[in-house]
């Protein structure tokens, strides 16, 4: 379950409020409240059921102790009444299963409301918190040339977007990856694999060195409760690949195996925060936005990314979610990449998400804001789902921690702001220099 029935029962106006604000139709609390009323009922009613059985059954012993017949009349009307009974009481199990059931379904669909200071509304209320860098614009002046000396038009060289620099440095094959899968699954060869290994090799480096990230190489396919419990299902169900003959999903990232870690365990307090960074593929068939960024690689059906995922006590998560979007933005200070950050307002944040950032890194080719990263805190929504604890102290009442995500980071659109912002006038890319030892080159040439 997901928002949880003692916390529906209590904060109702507040959880379907919070369904509003994020564009949910709210009824569904109040069938949940109205599903929970008839369970409890048919507790209550299976309960008084029971205990009348249990009288019956002791007097029909006391009867036969009394001297009945245990085949006459007397007790054989007290074994009708205990039949019956026990027949009352199947259906009302069987009808308890059923309403249970959908008790579970609905709650699973109630949105995890957004913190108090989340902005509300869709794409227009969300807040740029911070900004580093410099945009560097499309058309490169002549040298020397700068302010009151620079001549409109009149440019150098003029940066190209990345899937015109991948095609002639034959780093990329858009075309012959749709010829194997289809439209959305790039082929990197040559300079830009070993950019795309480098990335990941020098993402996990920094998390495992610097951070205190533990390395997890998790499956890259997760069963039905795996992506139920951090809410891909049913929320997301219709963006994951599905292998339909085993009843499994492919990643859509490496958040859902990785928090999965820990489903029905207890944690030690002793033991938190626990950190973990993953890479893995990650696929998701972005159902629903044909026709958006076809060019180039920014939007895939598979991509490469790393992934933080933090278990925290909940009165360290909101401290937990500002670092772990330092963290994220450090990988992208040191590529020399410039950047925004960005909190989603309520409409823009998820279904699952109490808190979201969104970082975005610009691209002079394409002159826009590319994502690569979100840093979300779900609170406890995601461990009520998978029933994660913690004890806070030794024999105490095991308590849910928080979960956190954010990407660490996403490779395509970080592979395309490298080629659009380290391009040269000759056609070649320089590398940037924290990934230099990890290809052993300064920069792409141009075939000749």
């Amino acid at each position: 379950m997901s928002v949880g029935l003692p916390r529906l029962r209590e904060e109702p106006d507040r959880i379907r409020q919070g369904a509003i604000d994020k564009g949910e139709d709210p009824s569904i609390v109040d069938e949940a409240l109205t599903a929970d009323e008839r369970r409890r009922a048919l507790l209550g009613e299976g309960d008084r059921l029971k205990s009348e059985r249990n009288a019956a059954s002791k007097r029909i012993g006391e009867a036969i102790k009394g001297g009945a017949r245990p085949d006459g009349p007397e007790v054989a009307g007290l074994r009708a009444a205990s039949t019956a009974l026990g027949e009352r009481i199947t259906a009302i199990d069987a009808d308890l299963a059923e309403v249970e059931a959908r008790v579970e379904d609905l709650l699973l669909r109630i949105p995890n409301p957004a913190d108090p200071d989340v902005p509300v509304g869709g794409e227009d209320a969300n807040v740029t918190v911070r900004t580093w860098g410099e945009l560097l614009p499309r058309r490169q002046p002549h040298v020397g040339e700068t302010g009151a000396d620079a001549v409109p038009g009149d440019a150098s060289w003029e940066r190209r977007p990345h899937w015109e620099i991948a095609e002639e440095l034959g780093i990329i094959d858009l075309a012959r990856g749709a010829k194997i899968a289809g439209s959305g699954f790039p082929v990197y060869r040559g300079a830009g694999a070993a950019l795309q290994r480098a990335l990941i090799m020098w993402f996990l480096d920094v998390h495992t060195r610097e951070n205190g990230f533990t390395e997890i190489w998790p499956p890259i396919v997760v069963n039905a409760d795996s992506a139920r419990g951090t809410g891909q299902i049913p929320d997301k169900e219709d963006q994951m690949y599905v292998v339909t003959r085993d009843d499994l999903y492919l990643v859509p990232t490496a958040e859902v195996p990785v928090t999965n870690l820990h489903r029905d365990e207890i944690l030690e307090a002793t033991e938190l925060p626990v950190r973990y960074a993953a890479y893995t593929p990650c696929f998701r068939r972005e159902a629903g936005a044909a026709g958006k960024d076809t060019r180039g690689i920014l939007r895939v059906h598979q991509f490469d990314k790393v992934e933080m995922v933090l278990f925290e006590r909940p009165e360290e998560s909101a401290a937990a979610l500002e670092w772990m979007t330092g963290r994220a933005e450090d990988l992208i200070q040191r590529l020399g990449l410039a950047y925004r950050v960005v909190l989603m307002a309520t409409r823009e944040m998820g279904f699952v998400q109490a808190r979201k950032y969104d970082l975005d890194v610009w691209g002079p080719g394409v002159e826009r804001w590319l994502e690569v990263s979100s840093c979300s805190n779900f609170g406890d929504y995601q461990a009520r789902r998978m029933a994660v604890r913690y004890r806070p102290e030794a024999g105490a009442k095991p308590e849910l921690v928080h979960t956190l995500n954010g990407s660490g980071l996403a490779l395509a659109r970080i592979v395309a702001a490298i080629l659009e912002t380290y391009q040269e006038a000759d056609g070649s890319v320089r590398i940037p220099d924290v990934l230099r030892p990890y290809m052993a080159s300064e920069r792409i040439a141009v075939p000749t």
